[in-house]
């Protein structure tokens, strides 16, 4: 039992938390994406093949492309509808009107769940229409069907979980390096802040309000990292060559980086990024599945080989097992330190170049808490804070439970003060079971 927990303990709490919000947000389902829209097109193609349609939706982003989905696939089948409403019901009052004075025929609203439940598109209400406007006395409303699915297993929320954990994940890599040598940084939160908005402040200084080259792009966020990456470095000569504490050292980074993001940003004001280009390296998707996500898989799998396959991996666990043992057995010790908190430095400026683009700007105030967090995700993966035992995939099923349980209380509408309280007893009971894996299970 002790060995199942301490190996599968993670993802059994995982995977019960996974059942339970998906058992807690089992809600009906209206489905309004891009793929819906072009199936109702298909089936009043084939099902109407000579009906006026009418599109009706919100005034929205999504809405706006499950319509223009309606709309091209209607087009393609050469069924050019009579137009698009996307506003309120009050606009499609007006639509209807214009189109009953006008002697126009509507035969088909299409529209979603939205709408349809609405008293403008009810039978009472057309029903007025018909009896004042012949032309549209056969109206019909067609709207996608409903089913009963876990919100929390929705394609949107899962896509959702992923791009909220992967800049976390990300950092986390780093940092369970760190623990495992018995350290800590501090910084992280700081150093995100400051490489978003350098990268910031270097693109806007080059192409202003325009879109920046690749070039332009690739230059200024890789300054922003090797930046960070610097001062993780600095941060580990401070540790390595004075031998002042982790916690001490980081903590005074961690206040510099942040004073370094707003003098960068001449104050608490962010520096807005005109650029699509930079905004979809962390708002676009490859093959249906966000970048940040991607690259965060492709990270995981590269540490996993480095701390499982190689001899920088298990110098890094002799350091933070009994970093005197290891020197005497020839394991660079100081190297290797210097190693784990310049790579720290280096994540967490690529943290926040990713932050940066996502939101497309680069904010001094971001990265906030972060910190804890990161530290967070990495205890509760199983590493041990007094160094020498850890996984880097332990530290991603850590990163994904703090996110399960944020999405999960956010969907079943649990209030901020109770979320904060649960996050703090999660991160007691990981300390709570590290030290009774530590100490065999005895008090």
């Amino acid at each position: 039992m002790q060995k199942f927990v301490s190996q599968y303990g993670v993802v059994f709490v995982l995977v019960l938390l996974c059942a339970y919000y998906s058992f807690a947000t089992l809600n009906p389902q209206h489905p309004a994406d891009a793929d819906t829209g072009r199936k109702l097109a298909d089936y009043i193609t084939q099902q109407l093949p000579n009906a006026k349609v009418l599109i009706v939706v919100r005034d929205s982003a999504d809405d706006r492309v499950f319509a223009a989905a309606i709309q091209q696939a209607l087009d393609d089948a050469n069924l050019v509808p009579l137009g698009v409403v996307a506003g309120e019901p009050s606009d499609v009052v007006a639509e209807l009107r214009r189109l009953g004075a006008a002697g126009t025929t509507l035969d088909v609203i299409v529209t979603h769940h939205f709408f349809a439940s609405r008293p403008v598109l009810g039978e009472t209400r057309l029903r007025e229409f018909a009896n004042e406007f012949p032309s549209l006395s056969n109206v019909q409303v067609i709207k996608p069907s409903s089913y009963t699915w876990p919100t929390f297993l929705t394609r949107g929320n899962l896509l959702s979980v992923g791009n909220q954990v992967a800049v976390t994940a990300i950092i986390a890599i780093a940092m369970t390096m760190v623990i495992i040598t018995a350290g800590i940084d501090l910084s992280v939160g700081s150093l995100m802040a400051l490489s978003g908005v350098l990268a910031a402040w270097m693109i806007h200084r080059v192409a202003g309000d325009g879109d920046p080259g690749m070039t332009t792009l690739a230059f200024a966020c890789s300054a922003a990292v090797l930046l960070s990456a610097v001062i993780g470095l600095q941060t580990g000569v401070m540790v390595t060559a004075i031998d002042i504490p982790a916690f001490i050292v980081t903590l005074a980074v961690m206040r510099i980086a942040r004073g370094m993001a707003y003098k960068v940003a001449d104050g608490p004001s962010p520096i807005g990024i005109g650029s699509e280009t930079f905004h979809s390296l962390s708002a676009g998707t490859l093959v249906g599945i966000p970048n940040p996500v991607i690259l965060m898989v492709v990270l995981y799998v590269l540490s996993y080989v480095l701390m499982s396959h190689t001899a920088l991996g298990r110098y890094i666990y002799a350091v933070g097992g009994n970093p005197e043992a290891a020197r005497l057995s020839g394991v660079p010790v100081k190297r290797v330190l210097l190693f784990v908190y310049a790579i720290c430095g280096a994540l967490a400026g690529l943290g926040g170049v990713m932050e940066a683009s996502l939101f497309a700007v680069g904010n001094p105030n971001s990265g906030v808490g972060y910190e804890l967090q990161i530290i967070a995700a990495v205890v509760v993966g199983g590493t041990s804070l007094m160094g020498g035992k850890g996984k880097v995939l332990g530290t991603l099923i850590g990163a994904l439970i703090l996110a399960v349980i944020s999405n999960g209380m956010y969907l079943t509408k649990v209030d901020s003060y109770t979320q904060m309280i649960v996050f703090g007893t999660l991160i007691l009971i990981a300390v709570l079971l590290d030290q009774l894996k530590s100490k065999r299970w005895r008090f």
